[in-house]
């Protein structure tokens, strides 16, 4: 992202994409507005790295796991002012990679099944109630927040209809879940 827009300029997904690809910063979208998002540590990279390989593992051939990939909320029709997320990690259903397959593009939200948010030095905010609305707003199933302090710790939420996001499980050490799919993460190997 060599050329930034005008900072008026409120953008849509399609001005986004259009952007020039930045490899030195993180950027994300909310409401139109371009917003840089904080440089994750190697401890950080480390744990999700872990995590992704946990899930791969774990995961069913219709789901399929990837880190930092950009992710249109589709909270607004296409014309408007966008918010696009850059989550730690994602689980997508398979026919969304296949169409991203081998191209830069946006997964859409409404084919992202978990959004695993790490809790970054000032990020704990913007995880723990920004994006949880808006992830929520999104429809998107489940949403986990993972704290790095020690020890590790994940809050894993459910979504539903008439209360929105709900605690599936809240603690250390390993926990399981039946969905997306079943799976057994043991948080204690992200800080290795």
């Amino acid at each position: 992202m060599t050329a930034l827009p005008e900072p008026w300029r409120l953008l849509t997904v399609a001005d986004y994409e259009a952007l020039e690809q930045d490899e030195l910063n993180r950027w994300e979208l909310q409401e139109g507005k371009l917003a840089m998002a904080p440089s994750p540590t190697l401890d950080h990279n480390m744990a999700a790295g872990e995590l992704l390989f946990q899930m791969r593992t774990q995961l069913p051939s219709r789901l399929a796991a990837a880190l930092d990939m950009d992710v249109d909320l589709q909270l607004v029709p296409g014309d408007q002012p966008a918010t696009v997320r850059k989550p730690d990690l994602i689980v997508i259903e398979r026919h969304e990679r296949d169409r991203l397959r081998g191209k830069r593009g946006i997964v859409r939200a409404e084919s992202v099944r978990l959004v695993v948010e790490i809790v970054s030095p000032g990020s704990r905010r913007m995880d723990y109630v920004i994006k949880r609305a808006e992830y929520a707003d999104a429809g998107i199933p489940h949403y986990w927040i993972i704290d790095p302090s020690s020890p590790i710790s994940v809050l894993a939420l459910r979504l539903t209809d008439e209360l929105g996001y709900v605690e599936e499980f809240e603690g250390s050490g390993a926990f399981s879940v039946a969905s997306p799919a079943p799976m057994k993460i043991d948080l204690d190997r992200l800080a290795d």
